[in-house]
């Protein structure tokens, strides 16, 4: 009956009997041995070794009691390899020299502690994929800031993964296999590298002595201030480091978020339902009045704004890293070439745009109308609904892009002014005046031409269209148009609801605001136009000079006060308040 004992590796406690025992004893001192020639870390390479035989023989425990017999430290040999099949100098650094056993890899995903800028989770992912660690701290960018879960994820994974302190674990975590030989020259790899460190440092240190203004240094140690001032310049230091890095992450961000913003806007237009061409650069400060063709201002577009924002994309990859590798002196050049060809594409086709919208042209068509003065006319805007889809006709500068009954792409606009004036005869007439923009005026006037827009006189109605037509190619030419209806004294109107958002700072004897003016009816005075059926609560209340006017409705009181050379000031008390608005403010 073979004798227990308790023994501890790596900080885990195991029940082995004696034989077991004996065996190992005399393996940890054979690799000991192995190491007494060259014993620079010699006890880290043991520790880490006996943690290593640990972690395999508590995967084997399956009971606290289970005690560890001579079959399991033979596997644990098998695994680890034994040290007579390694070369213990300075050929263990080469491939031919490792044993021949090779025990299956083991390859976990820890947080790498020795290259960390949070924690090391960012590290740890790289060593995993074998990938550089700044992909992979890009992509943990993008998480965060493109799709927001990576400010959840990575704090997670910062708490629940393991950082790699030992050997061994710093093994696993780059995927290679757990044994002496690799731990052993793993070790050697760190201390080589520390000696590298330590010796640079006493060389720049003996230089810096070598070299040193001792009366001056010695002035500078007689004074304590200079010490804080040292201290403070360090800590500023530290923090621009901090800073820059801030920055640095700051320019990837923006940078990205620029060019995926270019890339989904300017290449969907014209596919999207909510992105076609004409609701873009109607809402938009673009006006393709160029001539161009979509695709090549987007294109143009793209490389004016994407290449300077993809140097600050390189110059916040430098900055959060300096590993990273540059992008080259000929592709800096080609990519400033590229830009500055669409620079000087973009001025060209700029300034021909200005130039075909340089002049302003003016056509006006005038049509007495035959109607009896006797009676009432109904003025009326209509619209055509077999080419628009308008919900509610009213006026606005947007124009689009319809189909005419003819089949034809025309451009539709409701920019249409109605003003009623007094005639200067006993005649009623209509005048429409059309403007427009060209590169000359005769080109603005010939654009101003071909609008086309059209009114009727049937019965009691006047029906005047509530948009006109105008050209495709003349659509960034500022096109509006004015309806003037003269009406001569006597003359009895009746202005339909239709008319509301169209009436354009109409005069009349009462001061009756445009948009109060509709569903009333209207007389031609000599004093002017006069409403014959609103009550004292529609009218506005004006003072001589017109300086002071006062509205008083169901809605409340709106008072405006113009003095000359000032700005205009205005008083609204409804169910909400009293509101003052000056030239400066409101209260």
């Amino acid at each position: 009956m073979n004798k227990t004992i308790n023994i501890n590796l790596g900080g885990i406690f195991f029940h082995i009997d004696e034989v077991a025992y004996q065996k190992l004893k005399g393996y940890l001192d054979a690799i000991r041995r192995s190491l007494s020639d060259d014993p620079k870390g010699r006890d880290e390479i043991i520790t880490d070794i006996e943690s290593r035989i640990g972690e395999l023989l508590s995967a084997r425990v399956k009971d606290v009691r289970q005690v560890i017999n001579e079959q399991d430290i033979d596997e644990v040999i098998e695994v680890m390899g034994k040290p007579e099949d390694y070369m213990v100098d300075d050929e263990i650094f080469n491939d031919n020299s490792y044993g021949s056993y090779s025990g299956q890899r083991s390859k976990k995903l820890y947080r790498d502690g020795s290259d960390r800028f949070l924690g090391g989770v960012s590290s740890g992912m790289a060593h995993y994929l074998k990938i550089d660690v700044i992909w992979v701290r890009l992509g943990w960018l993008v998480a965060a800031f493109g799709f927001g879960f990576g400010f959840i994820v990575y704090p997670i994974l910062w708490i629940l993964l393991p950082e790699a302190n030992t050997t061994a674990e710093k093994l696993e975590m780059e995927g290679a296999e757990v044994n002496i030989s690799n731990i052993e020259k793993k070790i050697r790899d760190e201390i080589t590298e520390a000696s590298t460190r330590v010796k640079h440092g006493i060389d720049e240190v003996s230089e810096k002595v070598k070299n040193a203004d001792y009366k001056k240094y010695g002035a500078k140690a007689k004074s304590g201030s200079q010490d804080f001032v040292d201290t403070l310049g360090k800590i500023f230091v530290t923090i621009f480091m901090i800073v820059g890095k801030f920055i640095g992450v700051l320019l990837i961000i923006v940078s990205v978020a620029t060019i995926l913003g270019l890339l989904v806007g300017l290449f969907t237009v014209g596919s999207l339902d909510f992105i076609h061409e004409d609701w873009f650069f109607q809402n938009s400060m673009m006006y393709n009045g160029s001539g161009l063709p979509i695709w090549v201002l987007s294109i143009l577009t793209f490389v004016l704004v994407a290449v300077p924002f993809f140097f600050l994309f390189a110059l916040g990859l430098r900055i959060l890293s300096n590993n990273t590798k540059s992008i080259g002196k000929t592709t800096k050049f080609s990519l400033l070439g590229i830009w500055i060809v669409a620079l000087l594409l973009a001025i060209f086709f700029g300034t021909r745009q200005f130039m075909n919208s340089a002049y302003d042209g003016t056509v006006t068509n005038t049509q007495e109308l035959i109607y009896s003065p006797s009676d009432t006319l109904e003025v009326k805007m209509v619209d055509n609904k077999d080419i628009s889809n308008n919900s509610t006709l009213k006026r606005h500068w947007k124009s689009e892009i319809i189909i005419d009954t003819d089949n034809e792409e025309k451009i539709y606009s409701n920019n249409i002014r109605l003003d009623i004036l007094a005639s200067d005869n006993e005649t009623m007439y209509a005048k429409v005046r059309k403007l427009s923009q060209g590169k000359s005026r005769k080109d603005a006037r010939d654009n101003a031409d071909l609008i086309y827009h059209e009114y009727e006189l049937n019965d009691e109605e006047l029906r005047i269209n509530g948009f006109f037509l105008a050209e495709l190619n003349n659509r960034f030419s500022e096109q509006r148009l004015y309806v003037d209806l003269y009406l001569p004294e006597g003359q009895v109107i009746y202005l339909d609801h239709s008319t509301k958002s169209f009436l354009y700072d109409v005069d009349n004897v009462q001061s009756i605001y445009d948009n109060d003016m509709v569903k009333h009816y209207f007389k031609m005075t000599a004093e002017g136009l006069s409403c014959l059926d609103c009550n004292e609560q529609e009218i506005n209340i004006g003072h001589e000079d017109d300086s002071f006017q006062m509205k008083i409705d169901e809605e409340g009181v709106h008072i405006e006060i113009q003095e000359e050379g000032k700005e205009k000031s205005e008083v609204k008390i409804d169910a909400s308040g009293v509101i003052v608005k000056t030239s400066k403010d409101t209260i």
